[in-house]
């Protein structure tokens, strides 16, 4: 590890000749602030001489055209609040500052600070008074505002961003979240594309809100992949929306389409008893825990024959999407359980609702864009694999073959 020579002892020795209290260094009229006040003057100064093409006081410059003029206050915001530097200016006026360019009030970092915040699901009035409680900087809302606004064009490029031309696993699902819209609080869904790649990375395709959950907009969404460059889905995994596999079908029709086993057992829960619930969920268990399809459908036939009677509802229900409950068989037992649930979503959700929920409404589809984008760029979700990847890659390889882009490695 390398140092700059330049710092040397001595030197930190002078620094600290007056130290006595940590607030000697950390405190309003503490040395961090005054040494970075310092030094940002000190640059600008060297910007300038560079700018002018002479030292301060060097005769070189008499008759040049131009030359240093005095200096002007500012107060920018920093991470350590307010700072009031002066900054040099030249008689032409032509010098144009390159550590704090004209017009500009904050030093990079601060807005990094500003959507840090914002990302852990802070308001604006939070963050308002967190900065002020921490830093003594008097923020304005509407400088907040104008702060998380700019990353919009950041979300709008992740948006569009070229993706993987064939993904083995992709899953589908919904978010509900509370937005404004004329006037009315309504419970819009946020549509979720998560992927795992060839390396087992998981990858959040893209964000799409819209009123309902419905197989015509899902198939809007897919449309915009096949745009953005996915050729190919081995694996897409849904909740089991009607006309949901129709719409993949469309446009990716060799992509195996799985339903959702948790979402089927929530769905065939609902029309149960509370005083059933504990008997009758072993049974829907046996199903997809059979060791394959054909031993599946005897334990589905089990089933209703057992409770086919009070709850005729459920057996019609999984054989009704039958042909999308079975695929996740054709894999070792160790890889199924990650190709029949949507747990990776559930995971992201979870993570998603602890930042949204102290909310409570957001005023358009923009806010809870950028909240949401924010939350998955900064708030450290982590993407483990869930299974052996490599073995996984194996089984991908036997079943799709060329298909599957590991397959050449």
């Amino acid at each position: 590890m390398t140092t700059n020579s330049t710092i040397t002892p001595e030197l930190l020795d002078q620094l600290l000749a007056n130290y006595e209290k940590p607030e000697d260094l950390t405190g309003e009229a503490g040395l961090f602030k005054r040494l970075k006040k310092a030094l940002i003057e000190r640059a600008l100064g060297a910007e300038l001489t560079e700018h002018l093409g002479y030292e301060k006081g060097d005769p070189a410059g008499r008759g040049s055209g131009n030359s240093r003029n005095g200096s002007s206050s500012k107060t920018v915001l920093t991470e350590d609040g307010e700072i009031e530097i002066a900054v040099p200016r030249d008689r032409a006026g032509s010098f144009e500052p390159q550590l704090i360019a004209k017009g500009q009030t904050r030093l990079d970092g601060f807005d990094e600070k500003i959507l840090s915040l914002y990302a852990r699901g802070m308001t604006v009035r939070e963050i308002q008074g967190h900065l002020l409680e921490l830093y003594g900087t008097e923020v304005s809302p509407d400088l907040i505002s104008r702060v998380t606004d700019a990353i919009l064009d950041e979300v709008r490029e992740w948006q569009n961003r070229p993706l993987d031309a064939v993904y083995p696993v992709v899953f589908f699902d919904a978010l509900r979240v509370k937005i404004r819209d004329d006037g009315l609080v309504k419970n819009k869904a946020v549509y979720v594309a998560l992927a795992l790649n060839a390396d087992g990375e998981k990858d959040v395709l893209g964000l799409w809100i819209e009123q309902t959950e419905g197989a015509k907009f899902w198939l809007k969404v897919i449309n915009e992949l096949k745009a953005r460059g996915v050729n190919d889905i081995l694996i897409a995994v849904v909740d089991g929306l009607k006309g949901f596999p129709e719409a993949i079908s469309s446009v990716y029709p060799l992509t195996t389409v799985q339903t959702c086993i948790v979402h089927l057992i929530r769905n065939s829960l609902a029309f149960v008893s509370w005083k059933d619930r504990k008997a009758i969920l072993p049974a829907i268990k046996s199903i997809y825990r059979a060791e394959n399809a054909d031993a599946a459908l005897l334990r589905l036939e089990e089933f209703e024959a057992e409770w086919g009677k009070r709850y005729p509802a459920i057996g019609q229900a999984w054989r009704r999407a039958w042909e999308y409950v079975v695929p996740f068989f054709a894999f070792a037992p160790g890889i199924r359980k990650m190709i029949y649930t949507t747990n990776a979503v559930e995971a992201l959700h979870r993570s998603l609702r602890k930042i949204i929920k102290t909310r409570g409404s957001f005023p358009n589809d923009d806010a809870a864009l950028k909240l949401l984008y924010l939350a998955i760029r900064n708030a450290g979700l982590r993407w483990r694999r869930t299974v052996d990847w490599t073995a996984a890659m194996g089984q991908f390889s036997i079943q799709f073959g060329e298909r599957f882009p590991g397959a050449a490695r």
